[in-house]
């Protein structure tokens, strides 16, 4: 168990690894506390944003959005290697994960895989939004990655953790995929090389996502009808996202359910390159065909596939 730092404590801490700190107003007393509590801390968990611009994601993520109030996470990792911190405290980042995987952070020991939403996240973790499309082929320049690496040395170190106690958000919440475009493996290598606990392996190289569209049109017909409920098909995060990236989805309904709003942005999209309803004056029926969405991947770097 550890109390969090002060923020005086965390400020210097990010300083003291060599990371560029940018103060935004009031992060100090920016927080959810009045919400739930904060602490014991076990961790750092580590996101990406689905934003581009460093002015907008700050933005964002310091005062939230609609259905879901700032910080969105205590510091914003931008691609020049700044940390932009925006609150300290609880703040609105992890949600609820799975309780095993919280028990082997603590443990420092081989994460499981993430099968259950039902332990508070947000009292658990330090949470950093880092600036990025999450499309898997959106670039991590090397300034961005080394204040990650520096970032999650520097909490580690003041607790006393290792390189065990970060993991991303898709190895905490099942359905999530970020953040998308490196190794959270790889990261914690070079973290731990940091904490001279081992020699950092080599990050890879992105992989672009692969879309089946047999069962994105199937989970467009299963139509969930709200968060909660299983997901039934992780791809559709991917489809949601480049929708988000083309103005067309909000980004608080990137959640992986095909419901009846991602319905409506596929409509929109398909009508976008030119299709229309059967009928004169009908809109595109929102279901995906492979035109629209093989012309969305290579647009938002995915492929289709059968």
């Amino acid at each position: 168990m550890s109390a969090p730092m002060s923020a005086t404590r965390f400020i210097q801490a990010l300083r003291e690894e060599g990371v560029t700190v940018v103060e935004e107003c009031n992060w100090r007393t920016h927080n959810r506390n009045r919400m739930g509590p904060w602490g014991s801390v076990h961790g750092v968990m580590i996101h990406h944003t689905v934003t581009k611009g460093t002015a907008a994601t700050v933005r964002i993520v310091r005062d939230g959005y609609s259905g879901l109030p700032g910080p969105l996470a205590h510091g914003v990792i931008a691609k020049d290697g700044c940390v932009h911190l925006v609150g300290y405290g609880r703040a609105n980042h992890a949600g609820l994960g799975d309780p095993d995987v919280l028990s082997a952070v603590i443990s420092e020991s081989a994460l499981p895989r993430d099968d259950e939403a039902t332990v508070d996240g947000n009292r658990a973790f330090y949470g950093f939004e880092c600036e990025n499309l999450g499309d898997g082929s959106d670039p991590w320049p090397g300034a961005q990655l080394d204040a990650i690496e520096r970032v999650s040395a520097a909490i580690c170190r003041v607790h006393g953790w290792g390189a065990r106690s970060i993991l991303g958000h898709l190895e905490w919440q099942p359905g999530k995929s970020d953040p998308r475009g490196f190794s959270m493996d790889g990261m914690r290598d070079r973290v731990a090389a940091r904490l001279g606990e081992s020699e950092p392996g080599p990050l890879p190289t992105p992989k672009r996502p692969k879309v089946s569209l047999s069962r994105l049109i199937a989970a467009a017909r299963s139509n969930p009808q709200a968060p909660g409920q299983p997901v039934t098909y992780a791809g559709v995060r991917t489809y949601e996202a480049a929708l988000v990236d083309e103005g067309l989805l909000a980004k608080a309904f990137l959640d992986g359910h095909f419901g009846t709003t991602t319905v409506t942005a596929t409509s929109l999209w398909q009508e976008r390159l030119g299709y229309r309803g059967r009928k004169p004056g009908q809109a595109a029926d929102g279901i995906p065909g492979r035109d629209s969405v093989t012309r969305l991947g290579a647009r938002h770097g995915f492929d289709v596939i059968d």
